[in-house]
């Protein structure tokens, strides 16, 4: 069972004056018009003078980049929670963790620049538990666990590692999202459980190239 989101942006928790409420919206909107057109690298500065707001204000609703990516990606990310939940009663395991990577893919290719950024926090300072990223890794152990339960992914994999190799993915396919699928069926292939070890490389076999 996927772990339910436990908290919000600070922001989005307490009650907002009517202006307030409005200054925050319009600064999502700004935010995910920016992350869109220019990546996760977009300016900030850019994003608040585009909402009609000064830099503090900005900044009294998201602390940081980092919040203001949270926020701007946290619907999407429960989406793709709530699609981990449904998929964990599919009869194949490995299917199931295929189809959540393959739509977490097209979720990071759709901002250029969030691959990257994602990537580059991974393994920086731990995260709070409601932010978009812990909620992702709950969501991808839940579906990895299962897999490797029924013996179709090697067990020697984690869920940290599986996310680099998405973003890794999603990062070398931004310019061309149709390579995405084959790249994440050839690394799904090498986690898959072996039954037998792989054949001994043989010099004089001319296959061998």
């Amino acid at each position: 069972m996927i772990k339910p989101e436990t908290g919000a942006p600070e922001a989005a928790q307490r009650p907002m004056r009517a202006d307030a409420r409005r200054n925050y919206d319009r600064l999502l909107v700004a935010a995910r018009d920016a992350f869109t057109a220019y990546g996760a690298d977009a300016s900030l500065d850019d994003i608040a003078r585009n909402a009609g707001v000064g830099n503090a204000t900005l900044y009294r609703h998201f602390p940081s980049r980092e919040a203001l990516l949270d926020a701007v990606f946290r619907d999407r990310v429960q989406t793709l929670c709530a699609q981990a939940e449904e998929l964990l009663g599919r009869e194949s395991p490995h299917d199931a963790l295929v189809t959540w990577l393959r739509a977490l893919v097209v979720h990071v290719t759709t901002y250029r620049g969030l691959a990257a950024w994602l990537m580059s926090t991974a393994t920086g300072q731990e995260q709070s538990p409601a932010s978009c990223q812990e909620l992702i890794r709950a969501a991808g152990k839940s579906l990895l666990v299962r897999a490797q339960q029924s013996g179709a992914v090697r067990p020697d994999i984690g869920t940290s590692q599986l996310l680099r190799f998405t973003h890794a993915i999603a990062l070398a396919t931004e310019e061309t999202p149709g390579e995405a699928d084959q790249l994440l069926s050839l690394v799904m292939d090498g986690l898959r459980m072996r039954t037998a070890p792989p054949p001994a490389f043989s010099p004089s076999d001319p296959s061998a190239g």
